[in-house]
């Protein structure tokens, strides 16, 4: 047996998903197609809409909208300049004015002191951010806030001393506009990254998000009103239906990932985007919210989304504002005898606690001060809460209450039986030791149309499969009607042998949704084309160009920097791997996962002495950490310093205990040469102990004991493992 070190931590399937040969692919994107040669993507801007469109102009004006992004000036600066200074986290502020300017002095926690000119303002309120001009086109928005409802400066995580090497620390990445911020506060935003020298030359049509951000370029639509009004196409995005407009709303009101260089107002959202899957980095383990969803992803788990209902039925589209207050608003639909009542909501009439919102909609503060509700529209299940600790409504008021008293009371009011609701698959898919029937359930729950697809996609996402009933179901889900669910199952055949993988890619590298088409290029990354037939090499092509269009449209993130670095890994160029993963680490220092990657790639290039070092700075980071050691230990092992190995992997066992990998690795060690097979022995069974089903260590304690001559407990094992694998096939 031989020691691999193989550990790269391949992140495709996450939800920060941020990708081939040597080039940087640049030239291989397509521009949007040019409407005519008079106006740059045919943008003609507002001025050109007001003269029909008056109406929908002043309601727009003053909108969050209108306000997302302005120049720095008298009117638009809402934050208190005038010679005031403010010490936050360690931070100290100055700010005040020269002419009509606005200048911020600041004396960081490491005692370094700059002076700032503000150049533009970020949204109005609850809160004002302001933004900054860097070098290489980067335009960063301060920590420090304006809160405009208290008239103070503040930053949005209280508390947090962040250092200037930071990631988080505004001048890093984690606060750059082009990345995070530009494409939703801009009018045909084009980020133009340039991956290989880090640097942006960002441009838009309108600073801030006007009409033709959801309307969509409006020239053609221009001509239409001149030349032919009488025409049945007027050439503009309106948005009527559900689909129609959630195309138009959800690529900014979503937590997201991109998948094409710039967007394209109207085009359908999965063929420019991923949405975020519910995991519980984001969200609660019921799918409520927890960071920032933007509310597309809390939406699409919704009733309301499910009944057809759209964005514009509870808000105004040019105001932005709810269409009503109060329950209002929910008995447009809801029959107010049957659901604005006391025998429905058990409060007093016409208090807060009778409101709709607050029992179907609860939510949290975000940014520091902004609170935004869930759109998941749920039911309060304080039988969750008890169960699983997720947070329920009830308590939002009822703070001197517990889980179980909210859970009581709802079944004294409602009786004993729950609804069937998707978010009992949710939170049982993110258990582990799974009982037979509780799998098959989850089996089951993930083909099951009349639940949300981004729950069914979520699940598939926290299961492991491994059993041939399991695979039935998932190869179901490859012909479901939702992409997002496709997409999930496509990644989940992974482990497949390659000439598995390229069956059922190829399957989907021409389906008519491109999120599909990149899931099945992922699948199948380093395929040789050479083994596809002509027909087929034109759909991997196109599928491998989709892929590396959604990597480079991402490369700005320290995450889309690893991937992109997992890309070239998995086809091989060693060398390019490891520039894009010193590159994501010099985005992100805490980046844990490219530390693992990148000591990978170093140990296949053979610098070892560079792969060491990398692990040795992950353990500075991590010391408790017990993955830096286990890999070292097979560093080790790979340069024949096997006493090193040793230590190293006992140490990864002494701080992970079930680290099972480092026992199985210690056992092979002992057990190669028959070194010390009794030693072998005691490694394997503590491995097994931990792991009582896993066939490689089942497989290991059958050889160790046909060395030590016990051949009939090693045939026991063997015929076990050949009656599973019979299973199996």
């Amino acid at each position: 047996m031989k020691f691999y070190f193989y550990s790269v931590c391949l992140l495709f399937s996450t939800a920060l998903i941020i990708s081939c040969n040597s080039s940087t692919k640049q030239d291989n994107y397509k521009e949007l197609t040019q409407n005519s040669l008079k106006y740059i993507d045919g943008y003609v801007g507002d001025a050109s809409c007001i003269a029909c469109h008056e109406n929908e102009t002043k309601l727009w004006k003053g909108s969050h909208h209108d306000l997302a992004m302005q120049i720095a000036n008298d009117s638009t600066v809402l934050g208190n300049f005038n010679d005031v200074k403010v010490k936050i986290d360690g931070v100290n502020y100055y700010f005040y004015k020269k002419d009509s300017n606005f200048f911020v002095k600041i004396n960081e926690i490491d005692g370094s002191e700059k002076i700032y000119q503000i150049k533009y303002t970020f949204g109005v309120t609850p809160l004002q951010q302001y933004l900054i001009d860097f070098d290489k086109g980067k335009k960063q928005v301060l920590r420090v806030t304006w809160d405009t409802v208290s008239k103070k400066w503040y930053h949005q995580y209280p508390g947090d001393k962040i250092g200037t090497h930071d990631w988080l620390h505004w001048t890093k990445s984690a606060q750059n506009w082009n990345t995070m911020c530009a494409e939703c506060h801009s009018t045909n935003l084009k980020k133009n990254y340039f991956v290989e020298k880090d640097s942006f030359h960002t441009t838009y049509s309108s600073i801030n998000v006007s009409c033709e951000s959801c309307h969509g370029p409006a020239e053609r639509h221009l001509n239409w009103a001149t030349n032919n009004p009488n025409e049945e196409n007027s050439y503009i995005l309106k948005g009527k239906n559900q689909r129609d407009q959630l195309n138009l709303c959800a690529p900014c009101h979503a937590r997201r990932v991109k998948l094409t260089k710039n967007l394209e107002p109207g085009k359908q959202f999965e063929d420019q985007y991923m949405v975020q899957n519910l995991t519980t980095n984001y969200y609660h383990g019921d799918g409520q919210i927890n960071d920032e969803d933007y509310v597309y992803g809390s939406f699409l788990q919704s009733k309301m989304y499910a009944e057809g209902i759209k964005c514009s039925d509870c808000h105004d589209p040019h105001t932005l504002k709810l269409k009503f207050e109060g329950n209002k608003l929910c008995l447009q639909c809801h029959v107010p005898a049957d659901y604005d009542s006391k025998t429905h909501h058990f409060h007093k009439e016409n208090t807060e606690a009778s409101q709709c919102i607050n029992c179907h909609m609860t939510g949290k503060n975000y940014m520091g001060n902004d609170f935004r509700r869930d759109h998941s529209f749920r039911i309060p299940r304080p039988d969750q809460s008890v169960k699983y600790g997720t947070p329920n409504a009830c308590k939002e008021c009822h703070q001197d209450k517990t889980n179980q008293w909210a859970a009581n009371s709802i079944k004294n009011n409602y009786g004993s039986t729950r609804q069937n609701h998707f978010s009992d698959a949710l939170l049982l898919s993110s258990r582990n030791n799974l009982n037979i029937e509780e799998r098959s359930r989850l089996d089951i729950f993930i083909n099951d149309l009349t639940y949300p697809e981004i729950a069914r996609a979520t699940v598939i996402e926290n299961l492991d499969y491994t059993t041939n009933e399991q695979y039935s179901a998932l190869l179901l889900a490859l012909n479901d009607s939702s992409a997002q669910v496709k997409y999930n199952a496509l990644l989940k055949f992974r482990n497949f042998t390659p000439q598995e993988k390229v069956s059922i890619a190829l399957k989907h590298m021409d389906d008519s949704v491109k999120l599909v088409r990149i899931g099945a290029a992922q699948l199948v990354i380093n395929m040789d084309e050479s083994t596809l037939s002509d027909v087929d090499k034109i759909s991997f092509t196109k599928s491998r160009s989709e892929l590396e269009t959604m990597l480079y449209s991402n490369a700005d993130f320290s995450t889309g920097r690893m991937q992109l670095g997992d890309y070239y890994l998995q086809n091989n160029d060693l060398k390019t791997a490891i520039k894009n993963y010193e590159v994501a680490i010099q985005k992100d220092s805490l980046l844990i996962p490219v530390y693992s990657n990148l000591a990978t790639a170093y140990s296949l290039n053979k610098e070892y002495d560079k792969a060491n070092t990398t692990l040795d700075k992950w353990i500075l980071i991590e010391s408790k950490s017990s993955r830096p050691h286990y890999l070292k230990g097979l560093l080790n092992f790979e340069m024949n310093k096997n006493k090193v190995a040793i230590a190293e992997l006992n140490t990864a066992i002494k701080l992970d205990p079930s680290d099972t990998r480092s026992l199985y690795n210690l056992a092979t060690y002992y057990f190669q040469d028959k070194k010390d097979l009794n030693l072998a022995e005691n490694y394997i069974k503590k491995a097994l102990k931990l792991e009582p089903e896993n066939q490689d260590y089942k497989y290991l304690l059958a050889l160790i004991y046909r060395d030590q001559g016990k051949f009939k407990s090693g045939q026991i094992i063997m015929q076990e493992l050949k009656k599973n694998q019979k299973k199996q096939n």
